[in-house]
């Protein structure tokens, strides 16, 4: 008998499944999950005892509604699924989760609160939605597999992403200072010249070693930022996922946008500060274990227009980018400082 799981994008999403596959693994060590995702997100969750990884072809073999029934028979054909956990509830997911359901399987499916979400960019909500690592909890526990979720980390390098980070960080000065400088939306990410301003302010203050982490798309735009930062180093497709997870994980801290990388580095158990702009904390998204005070953002009660979107798409509301603008790069170093002294 089989639950199974579905999570296949995005990456940040996929990233925060960790504690519950975890504690799933913790608590029903006979069980088995079959886990529905992309590469390379399955790296993140291989070598959890009794997760099964099942690659779904979204180019190939799984595209479009033929696809999506071709998944359906692959799996029931590959499983004994008795159980369906539907942490994404998109089309694909939720045709197989019916035609599962049409089988007599038990299913459940994460309430994304779309209400309350609505409610809280217009100004409409004063309380916080649920955690979206609390909400996978709860559609667990409606599939009937209640979990109480153990502690961190729950990302583990791997042997070969070790070796990868040892042979990139011999000889470096300690502490190791991380910093993913971009996101994926305009609205989410702190203007560079002030990035590049703090790091500045850093490497005069204090001896350390920065690295800068961004996707391989990125990678023209962090090397900039390295190139203009004496000391920085670009991590940016010059090294594989598993070698950057391991390499996050040895970090000392982590400064990232609300991005992947902030998801990242906080489920390696790394210390992690998180910089905040149209997006907010109160939406569900914030980095799991980390304490409030690790969020840098401009209060609410001061910019009533936070948060004006819950993924970072849209444009400013005011035209100024206020949330971003207003935050400056002595507020940003003494937070870093306090932490790496």
């Amino acid at each position: 008998m089989s639950l199974l799981v579905i999570r296949t994008s995005s990456m940040g999403d996929v990233i925060m499944t960790l504690p519950v596959l975890r504690s799933f693994a913790a608590a029903y060590p006979g069980e088995e999950l079959v886990f529905v995702t992309r590469k390379p997100f399955d790296q993140f969750v291989t070598g959890i005892p009794g997760v099964k990884v099942f690659l779904f072809d979204h180019h190939g073999r799984h595209r479009g509604f033929r696809g999506i029934l071709r998944l359906w028979n692959d799996l029931r054909s590959m499983y004994h699924i008795t159980a369906v956990a539907d942490l994404h509830d998109v089309i694909r997911s939720k045709v197989v989760r019916l035609l599962f359901r049409m089988g007599g399987c038990h299913v459940a499916r994460i309430d994304k609160e779309r209400i309350r979400r609505r409610k809280l960019v217009r100004g409409r909500l004063t309380g916080s939605l649920t955690h979206t690592v609390e909400r996978y909890r709860t559609v667990f526990k409606q599939a009937g597999y209640p979990l109480k979720l153990i502690s961190g980390p729950w990302l583990l390098p791997s042997d070969e992403g070790r070796a990868v980070a040892a042979a990139r960080t011999g000889g470096m000065k300690r502490p190791f200072l991380g910093v993913a400088p971009l996101a994926k939306h305009p609205l989410k990410v702190w203007p560079l010249e002030k990035m590049e301003a703090m790091l500045r302010m850093l490497m005069s203050r204090k001896e350390c070693t920065i690295f800068l982490f961004g996707s391989p798309d990125e990678s023209a735009v962090v090397d900039e930022i390295a190139a203009r930062v004496p000391g920085a180093i670009s991590m940016a497709g010059k090294i594989s996922l598993g070698g950057e997870i391991a390499l996050i994980a040895d970090l000392d801290l982590m400064v990232a946008m609300d991005s992947s990388n902030m998801h990242l580095a906080a489920m390696t158990g790394v210390e992690t500060l998180s910089i905040w702009g149209g997006t907010h904390p109160r939406a569900g998204f914030s980095a799991w274990g980390m304490p409030p005070e690790n969020q840098i953002q401009i209060p609410d009660t001061e910019l009533t227009c936070r948060p004006c979107t819950i993924y970072g798409k849209g444009t400013c509301r005011r035209g100024d980018l206020a949330c971003l603008e207003w935050l400056t790069p002595e507020a940003v170093l003494q937070k870093i400082l306090n932490k790496l002294n």
